[in-house]
């Protein structure tokens, strides 16, 4: 997987080399820059193992619920609402009590501390008390000795509940007037006056609907009580320090006497950055009322009915454009479905917003927000965070323009990119300075044979009635960096050891995106000793306190240039104390390849160490990294809330049939751009498995809600996501080869959530073939109609509305 600087990295091994030769003409100076990174470094920029790889194959790698129980360990199962919205009359738990193993019920009035959750806007209660407000809203918990006794004494509790009129979708929840939180608007220019005088208008709606995170590792807490009123929480989170604040606001204590560790998560996807929080606190107010350690692990059912997913969205436009595809303005309404608290709703809607122009200039744009309440599982993050939400909406307006207008839509995306020294600045008020989206599109646009594939694409259709085929090319410009400034900060340990072992410690998660082995192969190049001395340990809230959570795709920005400041620390401490031996400055001390260099002579670094320690030198230290250049007022919406854009853009081509509706994903390449890769063969598995989660939400994996608001796909058996059968056998990834324009960790970009968005490609592909098959598209023609996620019902909709 190693590759020369001077040429993509490719999943294919047949890359084409035109393509790294468009890409050195479109940035010159990259081969250099990182050459120079690679020729300095010997860890890092390497396709190293995933540092638990061999350990999760050998089935060794331990996860909460594998963590051996402390004898006389109870557990716990939740006590779920079968009404989506009523008042929450009594509980009766006799029956349940006087089954076999059962210890105890636990209720709202069992919770020592703050009877709500301490989450941002305080809306949503431990417990339900008084109302219940979805199906599957937890109402307390039975706890006996086993987790089936558990499970099945939790089923016998009766609840009564007297049903009041629910809200499930949100044009009932707009006409309600039902929020969880205030709409938003954002202005730029006056959108009425464009469209008023635009050459062409267009309008037009858009449903998309939700999904299910979907973790291997469901959600899991183990709570054990410790002497003196203190705790320490095994949790499956993404975000430990709330967890803490979370639990110990329940129990009444202060921050500091609960401790809680995490290993590493069987995935996240968002679904673990606060709602985590949920089972940790539950099985701690059960462990405070029993006086022993509590474990709360849900099955997959009552996991699907308990969380959150990511948010559905329905959309209105009016779209202003001239005869070329340019838009000249554009009225926006997004209508996010929030569920019955605010949970990350704000911030999610937010981004929403912010990526609403994804890779296009809007001058004249009006922006309408809202963020409804309605009685389903309260929605939450999930990877992307509201950016899918934006961009896909902004790609069907491009689709429905070219369509309408009877052009070619990459020439209609291409008419609207940023420019790179006008119509530069976003409708938020952020110039967009490290714009490549011109030649990275253009330059997968050449490889893909973009143009040919289409020609041939039209030839195939014209001559099969049954089975069409469509293509797209979608780009992505993704901001990077917590949209709350405050959140874009980290800490972290590094400890040599007298026998020149390394350990470093730091705020972030492990979920399986490689972030502890990135963080353990920038502090082996900053120390100058082999990946193989350098270990992570777990996140612990006794060790880094108050740490954001592992999300925004900032993780390895923030925690692993903390790592390397901490690791810097030690290294100075280290050559001040060599320079004094060999009486030459600090300056021309050189750490690299585990020895210690200067002008006189050369040391092995574990050498050195010893001396170091006998000398009385420190040899650990602490590091800290706050994001620079960012601010964001959050009353307008306006600012530089993002450090960098990361980019991307995905060629797709389909085949739909058109008697049933079912499709299939042909051929798939992708352009993707992650600076100055750490970890090229971990970077490359985070695009294949964005791109497939991204093609999942937008084909397979439905949710459905019924009239009564029982979530009715709440297993595998009824919710698809993409099995290996749906990967195209034609799959390749190129990285873009240019380092990251701002000063960033190893000159690297973010590769977490960017390209889960390039999967919009499929859904433009598929509308592509959709049209394709309604009529020969040309002047005139209609926009096609088709929600998302396109399953072959959807599609057969889209065929025959």
């Amino acid at each position: 997987m190693n590759k020369d600087a001077d040429t993509l990295v490719s999943r294919d091994a047949g890359a084409d080399p035109q393509v790294a030769a468009a890409n050195r003409q479109a940035a010159p100076e990259a081969a250099q820059v990182a050459t120079s990174h690679r020729a300095s470094r010997q860890a890092a920029g390497q396709s190293r193992f995933h540092e638990s790889a061999r350990a999760q194959v050998a089935g060794v790698a331990t996860y909460v619920d594998d963590i051996p129980e402390i004898k006389g360990t109870l557990f716990a199962a939740p006590i779920l609402s079968t009404v989506a919205y009523g008042k929450l009359l009594g509980v009766d738990s006799t029956a349940a009590l006087a089954m076999p193993g059962v210890c105890g019920v636990i209720l709202a009035a069992d919770i020592p501390g703050d009877g709500t959750l301490a989450s941002f806007a305080q809306d949503e209660p431990v417990f339900a008390k008084d109302t219940v407000q979805h199906i599957g809203q937890v109402i307390g918990l039975v706890v006996a000795d086993s987790v089936m006794r558990a499970r099945r004494a939790a089923r016998k509790v009766v609840c009564n509940i007297e049903p009041l009129k629910a809200i499930f979708n949100v044009h009932d929840a707009m006409a309600a007037e039902s929020f969880v939180l205030p709409p938003v608007f954002v202005n730029r220019g006056d959108a009425e006056a464009a469209l008023a005088s635009a050459e062409h208008t267009l309008s037009g709606t858009l449903e998309v609907g939700g999904q299910e995170h979907f973790y291997l590792e469901g959600q899991v807490a183990y709570a054990v009580p410790q002497e003196q009123n203190q705790w320490v929480v095994y949790s499956s989170t993404q975000h430990p320090g709330e967890v803490q604040h979370w639990v110990s606001h329940a129990l009444g204590l202060d921050n500091h006497a609960v401790r809680v560790e995490c290993r590493r998560m069987g995935g996240g996807f968002g679904g673990k950055e606060t709602q985590a929080g949920h089972l940790a606190v539950w099985a701690a107010i059960a462990a405070n009322k029993l006086k022993c350690p509590v474990k709360l692990r849900l099955d997959r059912d009552d996991d699907f009915m308990v969380t959150g997913k990511r948010h559905p969205f329905a959309y209105d436009y009016t779209v202003g454009f001239d005869g070329s595809g340019r838009i000249t303005g554009l009225k926006l309404t997004m209508m996010a479905n929030c569920g019955f608290s605010a949970d990350l709703s704000g911030p999610v809607a937010d981004r929403a917003v912010f990526h609403a122009d994804n890779a296009y200039f809007l001058e004249d744009v009006a922006i309408a927000s809202y963020r409804l309440k309605t009685n389903t599982q309260s929605h939450t993050a999930f990877r992307g965070f509201g950016g899918p939400q934006g961009v896909i909406v902004i790609e069907a307006i491009m689709g429905d323009i070219a369509r309408t207008l009877g052009l070619d839509p990459i020439d209609v995306r291409k008419r609207n990119l940023y420019g790179v020294k006008e119509r530069n600045v976003t409708h938020y008020q952020m110039k967009v300075e490290d714009n490549i989206l011109a030649p990275l599109i253009a330059t997968l646009e050449n490889s893909s044979n973009y143009r040919e594939r289409r020609s041939a694409i039209a030839n195939w259709n014209a001559t099969s009635p049954v089975i069409k085929r469509g293509i797209a090319i979608t780009p992505v410009k993704f901001g990077i960096s917590f949209t709350a400034t405050l959140f874009n900060q980290a800490g972290a340990l590094v400890h040599v050891y007298t026998d020149g072992s390394v350990q470093v410690n730091h705020g972030g998660t492990e979920m399986g995106q490689g972030l502890n082995t990135k963080v353990c192969q920038i502090v082996a190049d900053e120390l100058g000793v082999p990946y193989e001395a350098v270990l992570a340990t777990a996140s612990d809230t006794s060790k880094i306190p108050n740490a954001s959570a592992t999300a925004a795709s900032a993780g390895t920005d923030l925690n692993a240039r903390a790592a390397q400041y901490a690791a810097r620390n030690v290294r100075d401490n280290l050559a001040a104390f060599v320079a004094g031996l060999d009486r030459c400055g600090a300056g021309a001390v050189q750490f690299s390849c585990g020895e210690v260099i200067t002008p006189t002579g050369r040391r092995p670094f574990t050498e050195v160490v010893k001396l170091a320690y006998a000398n009385r030198i420190q040899l650990w230290s602490d590091g800290f990294y706050r994001t620079p250049k960012i601010h964001y007022d959050k009353t307008t919406l306006t600012g530089r809330p993002f450090y960098y854009f990361a980019y991307g853009a995905a060629c797709t081509e389909v085949a739909i049939d058109t008697l049933t509706g079912e499709s299939r994903v042909l051929k798939v390449d992708i352009l993707h751009d992650v600076g100055t890769s750490i970890n090229p063969a971990i970077d490359i598995g985070q695009i294949e498995g964005g791109f497939v989660q991204g093609m999942g939400w937008l084909t397979t994996e439905q949710l459905v809600w019924n009239d009564k608001g029982y979530l009715a796909t709440h297993a595998p058996s009824t919710y698809k996501i993409p099995a290996t059968g749906d990967i195209p056998e034609h799959f390749k990834v190129d990285l873009w080869p240019e380092p990251n324009r701002e000063d960033n960790v190893f000159g690297s970009k973010a590769v977490g959530e960017p390209p889960f968005m390039l999967a919009i490609s499929v859904y433009e592909a598929l509308r592509d073939a959709v049209g394709n098959a309604v009529d020969v598209a040309a002047p005139g023609s209609k926009p096609v109609s088709l929600t998302a996620p396109a399953t072959a019902e959807n599609v057969l909709k889209s065929l025959t509305g």
